[in-house]
């Protein structure tokens, strides 16, 4: 979940790629990408995504579905996305609901959960991927700032990590976002830099914990992709110099980083475990 604005002026950026039923508790029952002719069918599973209204956690919900997962679609304030997301889901026959809850709350995070057992009886995959971003150099970053990013990023990752290692099938899949910023550590980045770090540490020792249940827990770890967390409040001069630092010269899509995450989830990379997986484009 970022709480950003897209900025839709720069022309050399390569783009990524209504409201479901409402019910009670801010659920909506409702898999864009692929018409109804490719789509394959249910594969049984579950996937639980965080952060999944927009951006790179939208990508990865609409994969997951398109690989034949039933999907929770999770948002903290845009609702309006997370029902329209479900409602594309749904018309291309594919199964899933949307639920708003903050990360950062342990209690909405239990919830989270409970919907997604509620309407499917399972969780195989839980993707963490909800987060935010504040740069600033040290000496200006805001407490209040500080402090967002530890509570969406940190505590919000452990919190649901820890319920998906209370409720996740054995033989699934946890996958949680971390940032290519953690090998580059750019001036300004620190802080978030920081709590993308913890992302590759709890997946190490998590992975550890599980043995024997045959899950496996790894990170992502994107570079820059087009979406508002990385492009808002930068100039057309700033994005244009990551293009240029990226050996394939465009900003990463969407789509790039869900189809990695789709890897992981499928049973062909389930040996990978503990791991971060880069996923930017040669930037790292």
């Amino acid at each position: 979940m970022t709480d950003t604005k897209h900025s839709s002026r720069r022309r050399f950026l390569i783009g990524a790629a209504g409201v479901g039923s409402a019910l009670a508790g801010g659920v909506a029952l409702g898999v864009g990408g692929l018409d109804r002719q490719q789509r394959p069918a249910s594969n049984g599973k579950v996937a639980l995504v965080t952060g999944s209204s927009r951006g790179i956690g939208a990508a990865t919900a609409r994969r997951l579905a398109a690989d034949g997962f039933a999907v929770t679609v999770n948002c903290e304030k845009r609702r309006d996305l997370a029902a329209a997301l479900v409602e594309e889901i749904e018309a291309a026959d594919g199964r899933a609901i949307w639920v708003q809850a903050d990360v950062s709350d342990a209690g909405a995070v239990r919830r989270l959960f409970d919907e997604t057992e509620r309407a499917f009886g399972r969780v195989d995959v839980v993707i963490s991927n909800a987060g935010v971003m504040r740069l600033a150099p040290f000496q200006a970053m805001s407490d209040a700032d500080f402090t967002r990013m530890v509570d969406v990023n940190q505590k919000g990752s452990f919190l649901v990590l820890r319920e998906a290692a209370r409720r996740l099938r054995d033989g699934g899949s946890i996958i949680a976002l971390s940032s290519s910023i953690t090998q580059l550590r750019t001036a300004t980045y620190g802080p978030y830099a920081a709590t993308k770090s913890a992302q590759e540490i709890f997946v190490s020792a998590l992975a550890k914990e599980l043995e024997g249940r045959g899950i496996s827990v790894n990170a992502v770890a994107p570079g820059v992709v087009d979406t508002p967390l990385f492009t808002s409040g930068k100039t057309d001069a700033q994005i244009a110099g990551f293009v240029q630092r990226t050996p394939h010269k465009r900003l990463g899509e969407p789509a790039d980083i869900a189809s990695v995450i789709s890897a992981l989830c499928g049973a062909d990379a389930h040996w990978v475990n503990g791991q971060t997986v880069l996923a930017n484009g040669g930037l790292v």
